[in-house]
């Protein structure tokens, strides 16, 4: 152990001067997780026989998809150059750009920011938007040049990418290689000098908020928690602002790296706590914990709330499944609070529920740990957005879901949810892109060249249509260098339409699309064209037909299984063979009009790859 690394003092807590509350912000993939890895082995934290890529990944989504999904927090001790020992509140963040709400919750709990920036790929668009909440929060911001190990590295441009792009001073700059540690010890002794300390008053009554919490099968609820105010110390009595109820302190402690019991946690400090709480509702982010004798404590400022974005059901497979459902959501949504549920039902999938999410890459995570982590198949249903419908009635109407949309003839107007896009991209591939853009009925808002090599292209779109494959054809169109950042830019009005898919008659309401009248020809014909691979042969014709209203717009039939009912009959007269097959073609048409085809779970994911650009 050198003389930087010190072993984790548990008994006492250190004064606010000697505490550093920070987190890391970056874009995707520019080595946060990484960078987290070598401040914990310089610290002494994480030894040889410990360490592991990506530590604070705790998730086997995020290792095997290299992405964090989840921030963590860990608290690590440093002795500094001064001699003196400090502790440092880490906060390791995702850089998606569907989650950005975990990185505004984890800004609360913090008075700086590591703004992580690659050497070789510069400031990307989610670099620019989680500085901006940063910004936002009067955090200070040390600016961090990373991976410079690596032979596209330039940290010279970088350094005049981040003082023109960001507007932050990064003439002193710090120039590190998280994979090799280099620069590591100087970073450590930056973040001594120059990120503030807490303002912590620890004689007041206790008040903290809570900034994250998770379910745990055997302790109940544990929240992580930033205490501004007082102590918070095991068998004492708090109280949940928002929900007015108390509960009694089971354990408090901190992450170093994993769960440490403290005797207490103080002003100033990050932790987690665990109270007697058993119902998931009643621990809510963002929520004030109080001293429930203090009738007149001020809630902390909480959280900006998050509109979801994208909507779409989720069914059990087997409808014995659905109350294991309902208890996956319920803890599901403690873990991850930017989803919100609610109870619907379907006629093709029965009983299920309506989730609303940030993007589509969230989406997918959601679904995934539901089949991992409580065991269910579940069928997911085309993602929608949220149009505003005004009826001819004067009503007007929020719809999330195409069974709810009205009829034909029955609305004045519809407005669609649009998003201001920023897109950062090489010069080479604005064209494809701008074509990308236009095709999803985008509107060209601003171009702006920020380096002879790079471009910003800002874009007014139509969330709807950035719902189906826009991210996947941006990637492959520019072979993943663009990158997206995008903020709600309200409503406008648009002429939406609901299409329908008919199976032998029968509309499936699971597959049906709120899409633009221009577009709705080619996703009906698509559609058609997907399903007729999907829907299995019967003993009797199967039509497949695409519907705006009553009007049939495109139509594909699945040919029916034909047996040979001529086969015993050898010589003799034509008219034996076409009375034979006379009988054949009154039985098709029976089982036609008593028969139902099963449609399997494989179709209702074709909507989502649906594209037609």
């Amino acid at each position: 152990m050198n003389d930087s690394q010190v072993k984790l003092a548990v008994p006492t807590a250190p004064p606010p001067d000697k505490i550093r509350s920070f987190c890391i912000i970056a874009h995707i993939d520019h080595g946060k997780s990484t960078l987290a890895d070598r401040l914990m082995e310089a610290t002494g934290l994480l030894g040889e026989r410990d360490n592991r890529a990506q530590y604070l990944d705790r998730m086997e989504i995020e290792r095997e998809r290299g992405i964090t999904i989840k921030a963590q927090s860990v608290r690590m001790p440093y002795r500094a150059s001064d001699g003196e020992v400090y502790e440092f509140n880490l906060i390791d963040t995702p850089g998606h750009v569907d989650f950005g709400y975990e990185v505004s919750r984890s800004l609360k709990a913090c008075e700086g920011a590591l703004l992580v920036v690659d050497a070789g790929q510069g400031v990307e668009a989610q670099t620019l938007a989680n500085v901006y909440m940063a910004l936002d929060e009067k955090l200070e911001i040390i600016p961090v040049i990373n991976k410079i190990d690596l032979p596209a590295a330039d940290p010279e441009r970088v350094r005049h990418e981040i003082e023109e792009l960001v507007g932050l001073d990064a003439s002193d700059a710090l120039l590190v290689s998280a994979k090799t540690g280099l620069g590591i010890e100087e970073l450590l002794e930056a973040i001594v000098a120059r990120i503030p300390p807490p303002q912590a008053d620890r004689g007041r009554p206790p008040r903290a908020i809570i900034f994250d919490s998770w379910w745990d099968s055997y302790r109940g609820v544990i929240s992580m928690v930033r205490v501004f105010e007082g102590r918070l110390v095991p068998g004492a009595k708090v109280r949940m602002l928002s929900t007015g109820k108390s509960y009694e302190v089971i354990s408090t402690g901190v992450f170093a790296p994993e769960m440490v019991e403290l005797p207490e946690l103080v002003a100033g400090e990050v932790g987690f706590v665990v109270c007697n709480v058993k119902e998931v509702a009643d621990s809510k982010i963002g929520d004030t914990i109080a001293d429930p004798e203090d009738l007149d404590a001020e809630p902390l400022p909480g959280f900006k709330e998050i509109q979801p974005m994208v909507f779409a059901g989720v069914f059990p497979t087997d409808n014995a499944d659905y109350p294991a459902l309902r208890d996956a959501l319920a803890k599901l949504s403690l873990n991850d609070a930017s989803f919100s549920y609610e109870a619907e039902t379907s006629q093709a999938l029965g009983f299920g529920f309506r989730l609303g999410f940030l993007g589509l890459l969230h989406m997918e995570i959601i679904q995934e740990r539901l089949e991992r982590e409580y065991d269910l198949d579940i069928i997911t249903t085309a993602p929608s957005v949220k149009f505003i419908v005004h009826m001819k009635d004067g009503e007007t109407r929020l719809v999330d879901n195409p069974a709810k949309f009205p009829d034909l003839g029955t609305h004045e107007q519809i407005e669609e949810p649009v998003i201001l896009a920023r897109i950062q991209l090489p010069s080479e591939y604005v064209g494809p892109i701008m074509k990308l853009c236009e095709t999803r009925r985008g509107v060209q808002k601003d171009i702006r060249y920020l380096t002879p090599t790079r471009v910003q292209l800002v874009y007014e779109l139509p969330l709807a249509e950035v719902v189906f494959g826009f991210y996947d054809l941006l990637k492959s169109r520019s072979r993943g260098y663009a990158s997206i950042d995008y903020e709600q830019a309200g409503h406008r009005d648009s002429d939406m339409v609901r299409l329908d898919l008919l199976v032998n008659g029968e509309t499936v309401d699971a597959l049906s699309l709120i899409t633009h009248r221009q577009t709705s020809y080619e996703r009906g014909r698509d559609l058609c064209i997907k399903m007729k691979d999907l829907v299995p042969r019967q003993q009797f014709e199967v039509a497949i037909q695409a519907a705006i209203g009553s009007r049939i717009i495109a139509r594909t039939t699945v040919k029916a299984m034909r047996k040979d009912v001529t086969a015993k009959c050898y010589g003799g007269d034509i008219s034996r063979k076409r009375k034979l097959l006379e009988k054949q073609k009154k039985g098709k048409r029976r089982l036609k009009a008593i028969g139902s085809v099963e449609i399997p779970q494989a179709a209702f994911h074709a909507v989502l790859s649906l594209e037609d650009a």
